[in-house]
Order: C-alpha cells, then sequence, then structure tokens
C-alpha cells in the first residue's frame, strides 16, 4: 500500500497544526468561567461537557499529519486523567505552548534532541520546587475546597465528595451512581475491593463507563480454573431457577466456559461477569475466604469438601451491589455475617507474625475487610445534565485523592506560574539554555488562559502576579488579587506535576519528530486499506451514510419496495 510522507519543516508545520486545533478545543474551557463544549453523537443527545480529555476524546482530524500531532497530545490529556482524573486541559495548553515556543526554536537552528534534554532538566527542577512550596490536605474542610474548584466552584459537590472521603479515609471505596432523585446523596455501606477485573470486556453492563454493575447478584468463590461448560452448568441450572445475575470469581475463566457466559450475556439470557481472584497460591485462597466473610458463602478450593456439582445456592455469595471495572472489583453490602470474626482470627495471627513481610499481607486484609464503601447518588432533570454532573464528581473526586496523597499548591496558574523562578539560574548553556527558557515561558499560559476566559486582561493579571509570593495570585471567579490557598483557590499537587510532566514528554517527542509517514490519502478522505468492494469501511464514523438513517438500513423494520 503507497504511503504519503512528509520532512524537516513541512512535517512539524503540520504537526503543530494539529496540535493547535485540538488545543484550541479545549483551551476555552480552563477555569473557573470556562465554557462548555457540546459533542455530537451519532446515536443519543449531544453531550455538553467542559471536561478536556472528554473533549479530547472525540477529536479526530480529516488530514493524517495533522491528526497524528492532536493524537499524540491527546494522550497526554488521557495519561493525565488515568492518573489524577483532572488537569487534562492544563497538560493540552502546556504541551501546545512547549511545541509552539520549541518549533520557533529549532526553525531558528536549535538542535531538537538538546532543546529536548534542555526541557526535560526544566521539568524535573519545577517538580522538585512544587514539592517543597506544597501543603498537606488533612481535614474535611480541606478535601471540599479541593473537590468544589475541580467541580468548577461547586460547593454542593465539594461537600458530599469531603464527607465521603473524610468517612471512609484515604485508602476507602467511593462510588458515583446514578439516582431518580434531584441533587447529591452520599451513602455509607460495608465493602470489600480488590485490584483485579473483568476478564472480559463483553461483559460489561454500561459501555460508556466501560463498567459492570450487576444488582443483587450471586457470588461463585473459586480458587481453582474454570475452563469448561460442563463445569458451571450445574451451578448455573440451580441459579436459572431463581434469576439473578452471577458475579464468579475465580483463579481464572477461559475458554468455553469464559465464551458461554459472555454469549449468554450479549445475548440478554444470563447476566455475569468474570473476574481473576485476588492474590497468588496460598494467598488466593486466603483472600477468597476473606471475601467469604463478607459475602457468606463458602469457597470452592480442593480442601472444600463440595464440587460444582454438589454446590448448592447456600454456597453462594451475595451482595447488595457488585461494580468491576478492568482492573478493579468492588463488592457494597455483603450479606455475609463473619467479618467480625475473621478480623479478630487476622488480628491474632498478626500478633504471631516473625516477619515484616507477613504483617503486611495481615494488615492489608485487615483494612479490606474493615473498610466502608461511601455510594454517591446524583440526579438531574435530563440525561444530558446527569451526564455532565457525573463528570464533574468523578473529575472532583480523583483531585480530591490526588490532594490527599501529594498535598496542594495555589491554584488559578499562579503555582506554576511562581515556579518559573527556579528556571533561570539552572546553570545551561546553548541550546540545553534554550529549552528551559521554553518551558519557563509556557507555564504562563495556564494562568493566562484562565484570566482570558474569565474576561479580564490576561497580560496584565500574569505581569502582576509573576511578582507576587509564592501562595499569591488572581481569583479569576471573583475578580480578586491575594492568598490563593487562605482563599480556598488550590490544585493538587499531583495534578500540577502530572500535567507537566505528561505535556512537557509529548512536546519533547514532537519536537525530536523530522518525518511522518501516513497511508495515501483517497478522494473520499480515508485510508485505502479501510475500502472494500462496498464502499470506505469508515463512513459513517464521522457522519452517517445518505440512507443510514431510515429504519430498513439499522434493522428496525422490512424493506418497502
Amino acid at each position: 500500500m503507497a504511503k504519503e510522507l512528509r520532512f524537516g519543516t513541512e512535517a512539524r508545520d503540520l504537526l503543530l497544526s494539529g496540535v493547535d486545533k485540538l488545543a484550541e478545543a479545549v483551551k476555552s474551557t480552563l477555569g473557573p468561567k470556562g465554557r462548555n463544549v457540546i459533542l455530537e453523537k451519532i446515536t443519543g443527545s449531544p453531550v455538553v461537557t467542559n471536561d478536556g480529555v472528554t473533549i479530547a476524546r472525540e477529536i479526530h482530524l480529516k488530514n493524517q499529519f495533522e491528526n497524528m500531532g492532536a493524537q499524540l497530545v491527546k494522550e497526554a490529556a488521557i495519561k493525565t486523567n488515568d492518573v489524577v482524573g483532572d488537569g487534562t486541559t492544563t497538560a493540552t495548553v502546556l504541551a501546545q505552548a512547549i511545541v509552539r515556543e520549541g518549533m520557533r526554536a529549532i526553525a531558528g537552528g536549535g538542535n531538537p534532541v538538546l532543546v529536548k534534554r534542555g526541557i526535560d532538566h526544566a521539568v524535573a527542577r519545577l517538580v522538585e520546587h512544587l514539592e517543597k512550596v506544597a501543603h498537606p490536605v488533612v481535614s474535611e474542610q480541606d478535601y471540599a475546597r479541593v473537590a468544589a474548584i475541580s467541580a468548577n466552584d461547586d460547593d454542593a459537590v465539594g461537600a458530599v465528595i469531603a464527607k465521603a472521603l473524610h468517612t471512609v479515609g484515604d485508602g476507602g471505596v467511593v462510588t458515583v451512581e446514578e439516582s431518580p432523585e434531584l441533587g447529591m446523596s452520599v451513602d455509607f455501606v460495608e465493602g470489600f475491593e480488590f485490584d483485579n477485573g473483568y476478564l472480559s470486556p463483553y461483559l460489561v453492563t454500561d459501555p460508556g463507563r466501560l463498567e459492570a454493575v450487576l444488582d443483587d447478584p450471586y457470588i461463585l468463590m473459586c480458587a481453582e480454573k474454570v475452563t469448561k461448560v460442563q463445569q458451571l452448568m450445574p451451578v448455573l441450572d440451580r441459579i436459572m431457577r431463581q434469576p439473578r445475575p452471577l458475579v464468579l470469581i475465580a483463579e481464572t475463566v477461559e475458554g468455553p466456559a469464559l465464551s458461554m457466559l459472555v454469549h449468554n450475556h450479549v445475548n440478554g439470557v444470563f447476566r455475569s461477569v468474570a473476574v481473576r481472584a485476588p492474590g497468588f497460591g496460598d494467598r488466593r485462597l486466603h483472600k477468597l475466604e476473606d471475601l467469604a466473610a463478607v459475602v457468606g458463602g463458602a469457597v470452592l478450593s480442593r480442601q472444600s469438601g463440595f464440587t460444582m456439582e454438589t454446590m448448592t445456592l447456600e454456597h453462594l455469595g451475595r451482595a447488595q451491589q457488585v461494580r468491576v471495572t478492568a482492573d478493579r472489583t468492588t463488592i457494597v453490602g455483603g450479606a455475609g455475617s463473619n467479618v467480625d470474626f475473621r478480623v479478630r482470627q487476622l488480628r491474632s495471627e498478626l500478633e504471631r507474625a516473625q516477619f515484616g513481610i507477613d504483617e503486611d499481607v495481615l494488615t492489608e486484609r485487615i483494612g479490606a475487610l474493615t473498610g466502608k464503601v461511601a455510594m454517591i447518588h446524583v440526579g438531574a432533570a435530563t440525561p444530558a445534565e446527569l451526564k455532565e454532573l457525573q463528570h464533574r464528581v468523578e473529575d472532583a473526586l480523583s483531585a480530591t485523592r490526588a490532594a490527599m496523597a501529594e498535598g496542594i499548591v495555589a491554584g488559578g496558574g499562579a503555582a506554576l506560574l511562581h515556579a518559573s523562578r527556579v528556571l533561570t539560574d539552572l546553570g545551561l548553556e546553548g541550546d540545553y539554555a534554550t529549552g528551559a527558557d521554553i518551558v519557563r515561558r509556557a507555564l504562563s499560559e495556564p494562568a493566562f488562559l484562565i484570566a482570558a476566559n474569565a474576561g479580564y486582561p490576561a497580560h496584565e493579571v500574569v505581569s502582576r502576579v509573576a511578582d507576587m509570593a509564592d501562595d499569591e495570585g488572581f481569583d479569576a471567579l471573583e475578580g480578586r488579587y491575594g492568598n490563593l490557598v487562605e482563599l480556598g483557590i488550590i490544585d493538587p499537587l499531583r495534578v500540577c506535576r502530572s500535567a507537566l510532566q505528561n505535556g512537557a514528554s509529548v512536546a519533547g517527542l514532537l519536537l525530536t519528530t523530522n518525518s511522518l509517514v501516513a497511508e495515501e490519502q483517497t478522494p473520499w478522505g480515508g485510508s485505502p486499506a479501510l475500502m472494500t468492494e462496498y464502499g470506505p469501511l469508515d463512513e459513517g464514523l464521522h457522519q452517517p451514510s445518505p440512507d443510514s438513517s431510515t429504519p430498513q438500513s439499522l434493522g428496525m423494520g422490512p424493506s418497502v419496495g
């Protein structure tokens, strides 16, 4: 298949154009007075959001070379979101600013590799400085301030998240659920969580969030492999007489057994989810026994005295709800009654433990058994408003956890702007110094955009804040200057740090690129690799084909004529 190539200045210009288009779409959402973006959906109503990563995920540019630049910067936003759940727009803005300044330096004769090394050196120095000026977060009031700011200065969101996290603690489990009632509330129930997720993504019940949520399920706990359909049929036959979903937690589930569960789940015959059991070796059995104390029932193993054929419904656990993502399983409201006995048993073992590693494992197991789950219920008048509120609550929850872990710094872009002072005396020369200077100039971009989006003279604001002390800056919501930490305008250090590191990392990759290789464009704007005798396969990904909106084309009715 023929390829198209671009080199040198032309390649860099195309990459920069793609970066600019993506950044322009998300930068207007930055700050307390940031605007919304409406995203068209092929099915369902449009989505209204000001979440940077949600917007970035929807952007695919027609020009394949521009799209390369946009997709790489999108990776910075996604990586930041995966780590801390917030700061995605800041990461995008910083990446754009560093790429733009870096392209100018390279066009002026700078060596891309040395410029990138200067950028990396500056970022490392900035992270050290930010860690020194960070403030710890300890009180419920601190949690509320962080959460409210992340949720676009919504104090109601901040109060609910603060109550949830203050109750369950840093390691506690917090879930966000839809509610038929308007507003927000939080309930606390007993819960259990472990790190493994579903064994097949086809078992999800909520494709939008890639999550399987099963209410009032049976829970089968097995310390062995499940590979054959025949292994599961006896217990499935008993469950089908009293239809409830099934959560199968085993050493592994694979082959025909997993295929059968997927087939029945996808076709709506029987809802289930298969999860790999936590731990390894003997510890897997011990953790399954801990789980049995929470949900009731018994663990199927070689020592259990029963098999799949002789298993009854009494051997199965029960729970109010089980939520499973790609890498985490949360069990809420288990029906077991032996948790206190199990905790006392583990504490006795802890007193007798002779090795540090045993103490760590036992302490972790006790913590898992004694934990609570906070369930935040959110409701809104319309589905679009509900989805937007869910996004804000989830982002605020992630940001608050980040603040609990590493502390907070002054918000409003002030922390990054003040941190630029440490880059004036790095002792670098030549292109290394050019790279550090590029980062120094880029650090003012978040503060500039926050002021501009709020309707204030951005250049004047940045100039004035640059002369202030570390914790001082501009409150774009109220239009005042002051100590931002005291005013409650703060950012989690982890959010600030991740946005800086991820934005600079992607920018460095773009600056050191000299050649682009892509599929040859066809007259219909796609790749020949996707062309078949019936037409382009990617037709309809961006807009429906002329006749694809009829009920017949969607399989919803008989063809006429």
